[in-house]
């Protein structure tokens, strides 16, 4: 024998539905990650104009630096001697995150070893001062090992 669904069952059914939809929204937003964004979002919108003046000192003076990866050494080149720091961001988790110094008396040529550099999206920011001028510039890379 079937029994017949009439029209206050199912609406029930479905706001059940719709409530159990929600509630499983809530507990997977809780268990999120939380550094899913930037702490520092105010400090650095502060800071926006002198930041966008260094990155256009990047363009003005063609001073981007080349990037080349073998399979175990990142080699960033720069048109001249430089005073600095890159910082290895990674999008999916900032506990992965690395910050290396860049200081070079003659030479324009750094290496970075990667072996403790994950495999995958990298956002690097570069940093740096030369000829009495501030640099800032960002360039996303994959990390293959």
């Amino acid at each position: 024998m079937i029994k017949q669904m009439n029209w206050g069952k199912g609406i029930i059914a479905g706001m059940a539905a719709f409530m159990l939809f929600i509630l499983s929204m809530c507990i997977y937003m809780f268990n999120a990650p939380a550094d899913d964004y930037d702490h520092q979002y105010y400090e650095k919108g502060l800071s926006f104009n002198k930041d966008h003046d260094r990155e256009e000192q990047v363009s003005k003076d063609h001073a981007e630096p080349a990037i080349s990866q073998s399979a175990d050494r990142l080699m960033i080149t720069f048109s001249e001697p430089i005073t600095g720091k890159v910082s290895f961001m990674r999008p999916s988790d900032k506990a992965l995150d690395r910050s290396f110094e860049l200081d070079s008396k003659d030479d324009k040529l750094f290496e970075i070893e990667l072996k403790d550099v994950a495999k995958g999206p990298w956002q690097l920011t570069f940093e740096w001062e030369s000829g009495k001028k501030s640099y800032l510039y960002h360039k996303e890379v994959y990390i293959k090992k």
